[in-house]
């Protein structure tokens, strides 16, 4: 089959191995694999077999290739065939390997310098031991930027170190980069002592039944008043208990309209239910916020350390949700970045002492709290009446109602005052 393995004087391989085929018949390549691994040591994953340039497939035969009787092979090693050219591992002005293939290949082959990248860089290590390129490249691009930054700052200290001291731009520059420099280290003891701040924080949920209806509810202290939307008191058969007087539009930098309120129904915590009343918005993005209002009304206690909400001074206690169990449309992390900080929505109440309030989230992308006000309740409007009979003009009225959230004893107050 093989009548000639072209081998060095002393017997040791060579990177390219000629071997003379006989007989070539129907066999495969690794057959011819399997023999010269006999005639050479080189094991047949290492083996690599060209003829006529052409790199030679495990599954090839070889009549069907055009292998004929006395016809040569060459065999090159795979760690002769692996090895890459200088040019190869050159790397591109923005920081990309030229051949990244070839410069992954090198560096695997380092294990000193893997133990170091494992170390040092382990993103770049798995990025160097793993499948894509194109994250290996986007990598390497990432690290050149981050050299050219720290170069640069390096630079500019050095700039300013020779500074002319009576330079007021200079000594402008020092002082923000004296300042930077304390942040800096403020940053990096914060990541060395306080990881977890840097962590997303999962916010509180636990499950709950409104009205028969499993959902999973939003425990926020800093509501003043329990919300449901549209769609969640539809889905829970609430709808039709909505008491339309109280509309209103909350306004901010977006806006969200005020359907009213749903004054009692039944919420099941744990195996006890509980009464609950619940402002109704049409707000797609919130779904059921358990407030202010009800925590105090059921003396809930939110226990942080046995992760539980008590209900009742502790008769009931049921676990906060842990994040896989948080369906995604409520947990997606485009859609919380997309809600604006929660502002004050102001709803009329059944007495003239003032209003309840509630947080709700604004749809708007910047930062900032945001006054919502309700303009068009019954009780608001007749409250506005009374102050335009005793005399004062019906928007200096308004805003005053506004300003203290309905209270028309304070806001009657204010205006004799001014």
């Amino acid at each position: 089959m093989i009548s000639n393995v072209a081998k060095d004087a002393g017997g040791m391989k060579k990177d390219l191995i000629l071997v003379c085929i006989d007989s070539p018949c129907s066999l495969k390549v690794e057959n011819v694999k399997a023999l010269l691994e006999v005639e050479t040591t080189v094991s047949l994953q290492q083996q690599q077999l060209h003829f006529n340039g052409i790199v030679m497939k495990n599954s090839d035969r070889l009549s069907l290739i055009g292998v004929r009787d006395g016809d040569m092979v060459m065999m090159v090693p795979a760690a002769s065939a692996s090895r890459p050219a200088p040019n190869d591992l050159r790397m591109n002005s923005d920081g990309s390997a030229v051949n990244p293939g070839a410069f992954q290949q090198k560096i695997r082959q380092d294990s000193q310098m893997m133990a170091q990248l494992l170390q040092n860089d382990p993103s770049l290590a798995q990025a160097i031991l793993g499948d894509s390129l194109d994250n290996l490249q986007n990598l390497l691009k990432e690290r050149h930027q981050q050299k050219l930054v720290l170069r640069r700052k390096q630079e500019e200290e050095l700039a300013l170190m020779y500074a002319d001291p009576f330079d007021v731009e200079a000594q402008k520059k020092i002082e923000a980069a004296i300042r930077q420099k304390g942040i800096d280290e403020n940053w990096e003891a914060a990541i060395e002592h306080n990881p977890e701040a840097f962590a997303r924080v999962v916010m509180l949920y636990v499950d709950m039944e409104v009205n028969g209806v499993p959902l999973k509810a939003f425990v926020d202290s800093g509501a003043q008043s329990t919300i449901i939307s549209k769609q969640c008191a539809e889905r829970c058969g609430l709808l039709r208990l909505l008491d339309q007087r109280y509309r209103g539009i909350a306004v901010g930098v977006g806006q969200s309209e005020i359907l009213g309120r749903i004054h009692v129904a039944p919420i099941k915590i744990g195996h006890l239910f509980y009464h609950c009343s619940f402002t109704v918005l049409d707000a797609p993005n919130m779904e059921f916020l358990f407030g202010l209002d009800m925590l105090r009304k059921h003396q809930c206690i939110i226990d942080l350390k046995e992760n539980v909400l008590r209900v009742g001074g502790g008769e009931v206690s049921v676990p906060f949700l842990q994040e896989k169990d948080i369906p995604s449309h409520i947990r997606d992390d485009e859609r919380l970045a997309q809600q604006a900080p929660l502002g004050q929505v102001s709803a009329p109440g059944t007495s003239g002492s003032g209003d309840k309030t509630a947080n709700v989230p604004a749809q708007a992308q910047s930062s900032g709290a945001t006054q919502i006000t309700n303009t068009q309740g019954v009780d608001f409007e007749a409250k506005i009446s009374k102050l335009v009979e005793l005399g004062f003009d019906r928007q200096a009225a308004m805003q005053a109602l506004r300003l203290f959230n309905g209270n028309e004893e304070q806001a009657a107050g204010y205006l004799f005052g001014g």
